[in-house]
């Protein structure tokens, strides 16, 4: 089984980190707060930059604080060629990055959880999403999600817990259970919480948020953080990589976005084959937004094929699932 994930092979620059000189003077011109060249992918500690924990109010003026003010005053659809530039070359390096964590995994052990950013940390469905990260990062999985509040939340705290006992991960949900809501002022300060109190080198998750949805925060729980101007670059992407399948928990109009590109993917065999696609929900999934029973009508009826679809509130039934998939290639 191959673990690049259908993207082409790095470059003699990209492996070797060489930038053009002429590029960098370039670059060094643009009056942005950002690095348009930046190597690697973003820590929490570079993202958050001036941020100070136990002082929420410290988010304003931090790195990744700075950037949103400057992207909105520039217009989220930059016109001074300049911004438009520095901006492009940004995610252009972010992605490159991306490609070199992603070449150390097995491709269908990337695994995505989506979801709505309006999930509480109290849901049920939030603890379970938060389970299930932990159970499937221990088993070798890279997890990756939108990289913001709620369902994408819950997949980083649970990768973030990776390695500790239930006991602890319950501990941690009861932290960040005091700011349910990223609308909360201690929502960011209570993820450093766990961050401090239960500290993890050993696991990795990967968010990919976007300053498209600046005002949604990014998790500091995700070890490794793509974060991107372009929301059409890391929206396909996450789908793109996520070879191992997709948990969908309750989300709205993004969410539904995402299911239906991961569709046509599936459909088509765009990289070979079709991945798990797994919704974590009965009861919503059947009725609130009923999507899976139009996606099995539609399975039925032949307008669409090779989906590998399933439903369920049991996330032992998804790990099952998703290793035996996972594991049938290796």
């Amino acid at each position: 089984m191959n673990n690049t994930l259908h993207l082409p092979p790095l470059s003699t620059e990209e492996t070797q980190g060489s930038i053009p000189a002429e590029l960098t003077e370039l670059c060094a011109r643009m009056k942005v707060p950002f690095n348009p060249l930046k190597r690697g992918l973003y820590t929490p500690e570079e993202l958050y930059e001036g941020y100070r924990e136990g002082d929420p109010g410290s988010y304003i003026g931090c790195f990744d604080d700075r950037v949103y003010r400057h992207y909105l005053a520039h217009g989220k659809v930059a016109t001074e060629l300049s911004e438009t530039m520095a901006r492009t070359l940004h995610d252009y390096a972010i992605g490159h990055a991306l490609r070199r964590l992603l070449s150390q995994y097995n491709e269908r052990r990337v695994v995505g959880i989506m979801g709505g950013h309006a999930l509480l940390r109290t849901d049920i469905v939030y603890q379970r999403i938060a389970r299930l990260s932990k159970m499937l990062t221990e088993k070798g999985c890279l997890m990756v999600s939108g990289g913001g509040p709620g369902a994408m939340e819950a997949t980083h705290l649970g990768a973030w817990m990776a390695g500790r006992t239930d006991t602890e991960l319950g501990e941690a949900l009861n932290i960040v259970a005091e700011a349910p809501s990223f609308k909360d002022a201690k929502w960011l300060d209570t993820a450093w919480q766990v961050r401090s109190r239960y500290p993890q080198s050993q696991y990795q998750s990967l968010g990919v948020p976007t300053w498209l949805y600046g005002h949604e925060p990014a998790t500091p729980l995700a070890t490794q953080i793509a974060k991107y101007f372009e929301n059409a670059l890391r929206e396909d992407g996450i789908l793109t990589i996520a070879m191992g399948g997709v948990v969908y928990a309750p989300g709205s109009a993004g969410t539904m976005q995402e299911i239906f590109q991961d569709t046509v993917q599936n459909h088509y065999l765009s990289f070979g084959y079709a991945s798990p696609m797994i919704f974590l929900g009965e009861e919503y999934w059947q009725s609130t937004m009923p999507v899976y029973p139009l996606l099995r009508h539609l399975m039925k009826s032949g307008r669409y094929q090779n989906l590998l679809l399933s439903l369920t509130d049991d996330v032992e039934e998804i790990k099952k699932t998703l290793l035996k998939f996972i594991e049938e290639e290796e």
